[in-house]
Formats: structure tokens, C-alpha cells, sequence
């Protein structure tokens, strides 16, 4: 005989087994929700839970947050139900696989603890990229991260750039943790949802692959960060040796003598309205990594927008190079790459480069026709010494935003 579960703001029913370490109360997982303790267990009878069994589980309660949020944003309870017991809302394993400890801090008690301001937590705290909410109820975890914080401005660091590093390292983990559970969505979840599997199978298997990944996640983000460590360590010293100490451009904080390229698909918005956008956007993938596996070893890629890749690199001649040979490397029936490089000094903030000789970078490129290569004065000079390379002067252009004419060359491979 099956016994029934326990009416969620009951005493666990007696047996030779205690519950498990991590249940949580009927008053704790209302108040993470922000509702009362009678509206969950009125959600628990009405089938809204599917997890719930008699205990509060971290995953359970990770289930009531969601069902409240669905409710403030006005969704009837009968396709709550329907979208939980489908496993549309199978998610709420992730908490039981990442402890969190039960521990919360006010702002006040988290400065305490730490020697910041209550102000400086909450700027660290916006630059990871967490909810001002968050230092509502700071955990032990918080705490942790924040006391690495304070140890490294007492050694020496500047705020500036600990704010910067922090704000990288927190958009950098957001694309990361986005990507993980796009593509389990995509690959994992929706299939399964699609076969008719019951809800609780799907957050079973969803739980398992998660439960295969994640001990691999953070040996693999470790690695990965001391490659790439080295590695710029080593551009740096070269650049530190190659630059002009005396360059007065870059003798202003934060700026950086830097070359600057972008490049995008010709024809792309023709593409997509021919061959539609799934094909479109396969195109730009295509040619994405394929700028990503041959450039120079000096360069890297910043950011892309759509189907433009911003590339900065510090060998203008290296770079010019790459760029007029960029076509033959593309897949064959792929769309002519145009291509704009300038160079100049940057403004460096959170892993990124701003100013105004981006913005004429981002002109140049505008200026260019599918499978030409147009680079400024800047790089002319600096580029033509690399053997293979002619330049062909196109003549003073205004670009958009410039008030002063800027020289463009048509960059190609001699004969």
C-alpha cells in the first residue's frame, strides 16, 4: 500500500528514517518565494509541486520560486500545472546540485565581515553581474568571494581595475552558464518533452547529465584560464618591449596602441531573405570560426555583432596579412568577407576597447565591398614591410562621424 505524502506543513510523517540533511521547512521555502506558507501548500494540493513528496528538497523549493514568478506575471494555475507536470518546468534539480549554505548576511553584517563598505559590496556585487537583490541575503559564498575582494585591494590593486575584473569575469561566467542551459534546452530537454516523457522522468535526466557535467566544468574553466594566462602574459611582455614608452596617445590611463580590424559577410541581409535564417546564421558560425582558427598568433577576437567580428591584434603587417588571405580560407560558396583595419590608440575597459579610432575602424569596414580589405594611413605604413602585401591608395574619404578626411588603401597580395 502506497502511503499518501504529507500534507506540506505537517511533521514528516514517522518512520525508521530521518529526512534527509538537506529538507528544508515549510516556512523557509515560502519565504524564498516571498509568498505565505498557505498559498504553497494550497499550490502543493492543487498539483503545482510534482516534486514535492513529503519533504521540502532544495529542488522542490527551486519550484515554488519559479510557480511564484509565473503567478506574479499573471498565468493561470491550470497551465502551471500543466507546464510542471509536462516537465516544462524540470529545472529545479540544479539546486540540489549546487549546496548553497543556509547562512545569509545583511549588507551591514557582509561589510562587517569583510572590511568593505557597504557601498563597495554592492558595486562588486552589481559588477558580477548579480541582482541588487542579492545583497538582501548574502551567503556564505558571497561572503567568501567578497573576502578575496578585500584581500586583493589590500595588496595593492587598484579599485578600477578590480571593479574591471570582476565585471569581465562575471559576463564572461553569465555567456557561459547561458550556453550551458540553451543547449541543454535545446538538445536535451525539448526532445525529451517532445517524446511524451513525464515530467519527473525529464528532471531525472536532465539531473543525471547534469550530475556528468558539472565535475567537468570547473577542471575544464581552470585549465582553459591558465592557457590562456600564460599565453597573454607573453603577448604582453613582448608589446611592453615592441611599444613606444614615449607615445603620448597612450600615456593616458587605460589606453592602449593597438590594431584594430573588423569583418563581416557581404550580402548577409540578401541571405537571410534567400536561404532564410537558419542557413544565414550556419554562414555566419562558419565564418566565425574560421576567423577564430587562423589568426595571427598576436591577435584574438573581441566580440562579434550579428555577423561582424572585431578583432584587435598589435602587428598591423601580421594582421593585413591574415585578412587578405581571410577569403581562401572560408568553406567554398561562402559569402565574401569585407574587411576594415585601423590603428591607433584604444580605450581598454572590461576586456574591451573603446574610443574614437574603434569608431573609425567600424567606418573603414563600412566603406569596404565584399572580398576588399580597405585599411587606413596607420597601418599602410606599418604593414608595408611585411613581405606579399601591396596597397593600393583609394583616396580621402570622409566617414560618417569624422569631420577630417581619412587616406583609405585597398589592401591585396602582390603577384
Amino acid at each position: 500500500m502506497t502511503t499518501p505524502p504529507a500534507e506540506p506543513g505537517a511533521d514528516p510523517p514517522a518512520s525508521d528514517a530521518d529526512p534527509p540533511a538537506s529538507a528544508l521547512t515549510l516556512k523557509q521555502v515560502a519565504t524564498r518565494a516571498g509568498v505565505s506558507a498557505g498559498t504553497v501548500t494550497r499550490w502543493v494540493k492543487e498539483g503545482l509541486v510534482p516534486q514535492y513528496e513529503g519533504t521540502w528538497t532544495p529542488a522542490a523549493a527551486s519550484h515554488v520560486r519559479i510557480v511564484a514568478r509565473l503567478r506574479e506575471r499573471g498565468h493561470p494555475v491550470q497551465r502551471i500545472r500543466e507546464a510542471s507536470q509536462s516537465g516544462k518546468l524540470a529545472f529545479g534539480y540544479v539546486d540540489e546540485l549546487l549546496p548553497s549554505s543556509e547562512a545569509r548576511y545583511t549588507l551591514r553584517a557582509a561589510a562587517r565581515e569583510t572590511g568593505l563598505a557597504p557601498e563597495l559590496i554592492e558595486r562588486l556585487m552589481s559588477a558580477m553581474g548579480l541582482s541588487t537583490r542579492t545583497t538582501e541575503e548574502i551567503t556564505e559564498e558571497d561572503l567568501q568571494v567578497l573576502r578575496y575582494g578585500a584581500e586583493i585591494l589590500a595588496a595593492g590593486l587598484p579599485l578600477p581595475a578590480l571593479l574591471q575584473i570582476v565585471r569581465v569575469y562575471g559576463q564572461a561566467m553569465a555567456q557561459v552558464a547561458d550556453a550551458e542551459v540553451r543547449l541543454f534546452h535545446l538538445y536535451l530537454h525539448e526532445p525529451l518533452m517532445r517524446e511524451g516523457v513525464p515530467g519527473i522522468e525529464v528532471a531525472q535526466a536532465m539531473e543525471g547529465m547534469t550530475r556528468e557535467m558539472l565535475p567537468f566544468a570547473v577542471p575544464f574553466i581552470n585549465h582553459l584560464h591558465g592557457r590562456m594566462l600564460g599565453y597573454f602574459v607573453e603577448q604582453d611582455v613582448i608589446g611592453h618591449i615592441e611599444a613606444d614608452l614615449d607615445d603620448e596617445e597612450t600615456a593616458q590611463e587605460g589606453r592602449m596602441r593597438v590594431v584594430i580590424a573588423f569583418a563581416d559577410l557581404a550580402g548577409y541581409t540578401r541571405l537571410t531573405e534567400e536561404r532564410g535564417e537558419v542557413e544565414a546564421v550556419s554562414a555566419v558560425e562558419r565564418f566565425v570560426e574560421t576567423v577564430e582558427q587562423t589568426l595571427p598568433i598576436d591577435a584574438r577576437v573581441i566580440k562579434t555583432l550579428g555577423d561582424e567580428v572585431m578583432v584587435v591584434g598589435v602587428d598591423a603587417g601580421a594582421l593585413t596579412s591574415w585578412a587578405v588571405e581571410l577569403a581562401g580560407e572560408l568553406p567554398p560558396g561562402s559569402q565574401p568577407p569585407r574587411i576594415g583595419i585601423h590603428s591607433g590608440a584604444a580605450l581598454y575597459r572590461d576586456g574591451d576597447y573603446y574610443g574614437r579610432e574603434v569608431n573609425r575602424a567600424a567606418r573603414v569596414v563600412a566603406r569596404a565591398s565584399g572580398g576588399e580589405v580597405l585599411v587606413t594611413r596607420a597601418v599602410m605604413d606599418a604593414a608595408s614591410r611585411q613581405d606579399g602585401l601591396e596597397f593600393e591608395l583609394i583616396g580621402e574619404v570622409v566617414l560618417k562621424g569624422f569631420k577630417t578626411p581619412t587616406e583609405l588603401f585597398n589592401a591585396s597580395r602582390k603577384e
